[in-house]
């Protein structure tokens, strides 16, 4: 997993496109900031990507420093929500649709074939989260997605085997079993 630092350095700068981004027709827009020595390059900017990033500082101990960039931040954020409130929930319907079919992708590819999908499981089900994240960011869900997203929890629930929280354990707090159930176990392969 990522460190506070990378959270932060990806929301600051998303801050700085995130208008652009939302009178956009793009789900996903390039960020062209490198991340911190030694992490992963950032994805795209997505609200999606931009949402778990929030709810990962949240659930982390940040440094006072930290504390105080993360408040300014997420005040920023606040404020282009607001302000953009009609861009911001079309945005997130057109990336909640996107995201179902990458998730509903995923779970049949482990479905087919289990043994070669079993290690993407940790990596794929961030989209999962994503999507609870970007349901309350909805005016409303499509009632076939609605469908299709219920329908996928059930295949997921039948098998997945549940144990321990995936990501780092700093993060569980932010991520509550009841919540966030497919984050407490792993598929078999």
């Amino acid at each position: 997993m990522t460190s506070a630092n990378y959270d932060l350095g990806y929301l600051n700068a998303a801050v700085n496109l995130l208008q652009e981004y939302l009178l956009s027709d793009e789900i996903y827009w390039q960020l062209n900031v490198s991340s911190p020595s030694g992490e992963p390059a950032y994805p795209s900017l997505t609200l999606g990507g931009l949402l778990l990033a929030q709810a990962r500082t949240q659930a982390r101990q940040l440094s006072p420093d930290q504390q105080v960039q993360q408040t300014q931040l997420l005040q920023k954020i606040d404020q282009l929500k607001t302000k953009w409130r009609s861009a911001w929930g079309k945005k997130s319907k057109k990336e909640f649709h996107a995201r179902l079919n990458l998730w509903r992708d995923f779970l049949d590819d482990y479905r087919r074939n289990p043994y070669d999908n079993v290690d993407r499981y940790a990596y794929e089900v961030t989209r999962r989260v994503m999507l609870h994240l970007l349901e309350s960011e909805i005016d409303e869900i499509p009632q076939s997605e609605s469908i299709l997203l219920s329908g996928l929890d059930g295949i997921l629930a039948g098998l997945l085997t549940t144990g321990e929280f995936i990501w780092d354990e700093e993060l569980a707090s932010g991520f509550p079993r009841g919540e966030y159930p497919y984050l407490y176990g792993n598929l078999e392969g």
